[in-house]
Order: structure tokens, then C-alpha cells, then sequence
């Protein structure tokens, strides 16, 4: 046992791997909140159930969200049912593994983060805005719950960049990722009139952010680093040093790394040449 904890704490704490942090957040805030709820049901009792909703789930309702406007970021680790955990988890270790091994492991995080308030963001705007949900007011009992926005942003950021990578599916066999990608955005655009409209609207903001992420990355411009940069702490003292025995040349070009990126979006990663190939490895290794 201590070993399997030794393997969880090295995989979410020390790795270096956000994707493993994320998932460990994840599974452990759901079974800290629903072991005990569950217990606490069977003595015919829901105070940790209310609790949960009423504090920790995103509310529709504007004068209700002003007053809890910490619910945009904890909704997004917060799950209403096992499968619904399992299957989020699953798709989000599936290609959040590829997102980091081309991106690097620094960005899992902040494009969790953007996907989840990009999902609550239209979520809130389609539920007080669009007649179809306003004539029959339902924001007032509306809440979301879950981190699909933010997966759905993983995805569609993977599908985007690596459009042609191919992954095998049981009873399928192997779909390129862009088929995948267009696949669930179908189904949740076919959604937003059905019965979980909200969570539907959710996933769309996620998978347009996941987009716009990749498609800025593309052109230089990584919102993810520039966020991440203000928080960063700045040095006190400039310490110059020379060293001539490793070459500038060790580290690849940032006009260079978007190249290849961009090679990739439209011919896929075997496209590459051995030196582009080498070139992404150490940008990698760099980011990492």
C-alpha cells in the first residue's frame, strides 16, 4: 500500500506532469465529497449534498453568481456521478497525454482553466440571453456541474494541432483525431435543446477555446504563457555568466518551433523530417 501511494504522490507531485495533478484533483475532491455524502444518505440525511450545491456548483442565476463567484473555478472539479468522473478522466488522460508530449507538460493547467471558465462563460451568457432558455426562466434552478468544459478544451486543442494523429478505438479501429473532435462537437451542438442543455453549452465553450488556443499558438502568441507569465515571480538580481562551452544553437528557435507546429496542423507529425523531429524533442524536453 505505501508503494501505491509512493507511485500517486511521485505521479501527481513530482513528475512534472500537470495532466496527472489535474486527475489526482479531481478523483480526490470527488471522493471526499461523496464517500461521506454517501454514508450520511443512508441515515436519511443530505447536508453535505446541499452543501455541495448551493456552494461549489456554477448557478445560472446572475444575482446568485454574484454572491458566489468562486463557483467558476471549483465547479470545474466538482462531478454529479461516477460514470460521470470516469468517462471525463478517461478522455482527458487520453489526449491530455498526447497534448503534453507535443506541447510540453506547462500548459495542461492553464488551458484546464481557460476551457472550464470559457464553459461557464457561455453557459451563463446563453441561460440570460437566448429566448429559447429565458421564456421559460432557466437560470433560476440552473447549475453546472463538471470538468467536460475543460476536457472538451484538451481535445479539441490536441485534434487541432495533431488533426491527422490516429488513435485506435474498440469496435472502430483507428480515427484520426479530427474526426473525433468533430464528432463530440456535433453531438453537443445537437444538445443544447435537450435535457442538458447547460452542460452542452459548456462543452462548446470549452472546445472553442481549446481551438483558439492552438490557432493563436500557431501564430506566436501562447495565452496560456502570457497568463502564466504575470504570475511569475520576477528575479531580484541579474546574475551574468559565460559559458562557451554549450552553443545558443542548443535550444531551438521559437520561430522555428512554431514552424514545425504549424507543419504538423496541416500534414501531420510523420510529415516531419528526422531534424524537425529532433528539434520538437529538445523543445519538449526544454518545456518540460
Amino acid at each position: 500500500m505505501s508503494t501505491l501511494w509512493q507511485d500517486i504522490q511521485y505521479k501527481m507531485l513530482r513528475s512534472g506532469s500537470k495532466l496527472n495533478l489535474l486527475i489526482g484533483i479531481n478523483i480526490i475532491v470527488y471522493l471526499l465529497i461523496n464517500i461521506p455524502a454517501t454514508i450520511e444518505t443512508l441515515f436519511n440525511s443530505s447536508v453535505i449534498a446541499n452543501f455541495t450545491n448551493e456552494y461549489l456548483l456554477l448557478p445560472a442565476y446572475l444575482p446568485k453568481l454574484l454572491t458566489h463567484f468562486w463557483t467558476p473555478f471549483t465547479y470545474m472539479f466538482m462531478h454529479a456521478g461516477i460514470f460521470h468522473i470516469l468517462f471525463n478522466m478517461l478522455w482527458f488522460y487520453w489526449f491530455g497525454q498526447i497534448f503534453e508530449e507535443y506541447l510540453g507538460k506547462k500548459r495542461t493547467l492553464g488551458l484546464y482553466l481557460m476551457g472550464g471558465l470559457a464553459g461557464a462563460f457561455l453557459f451563463v451568457l446563453c441561460y440570460n440571453t437566448v429566448p429559447l432558455y429565458t421564456q421559460i426562466h432557466a437560470a433560476a434552478g440552473s447549475t453546472l456541474v463538471g470538468a467536460s468544459a475543460s476536457v472538451m478544451a484538451i481535445i479539441v486543442a490536441t485534434a487541432t494541432l495533431l488533426p491527422d494523429y490516429t488513435i485506435p478505438l474498440i469496435l472502430i479501429g483507428p480515427v484520426k483525431l479530427k474526426w473525433l473532435a468533430l464528432f463530440f462537437v456535433i453531438i453537443d451542438f445537437l444538445g443544447i435543446t435537450g435535457m442538458n442543455a447547460g452542460g452542452e453549452l459548456s462543452h462548446l465553450g470549452g472546445a472553442l477555446i481549446g481551438f483558439i488556443y492552438i490557432k493563436q499558438l500557431q501564430n506566436g502568441n501562447d495565452m496560456v504563457g502570457r497568463v502564466a507569465a504575470v504570475f511569475k515571480p520576477k528575479p531580484t538580481m541579474k546574475i551574468v555568466s559565460k559559458n562557451n562551452s554549450r552553443s545558443s544553437n542548443d535550444l531551438p528557435r521559437q520561430e522555428e518551433i512554431d514552424f514545425i507546429l504549424d507543419k504538423i496542423s496541416r500534414s501531420g507529425y510523420d510529415s516531419l523530417t528526422r531534424q524537425e523531429k529532433e528539434i520538437l524533442f529538445r523543445a519538449s524536453n526544454n518545456e518540460g
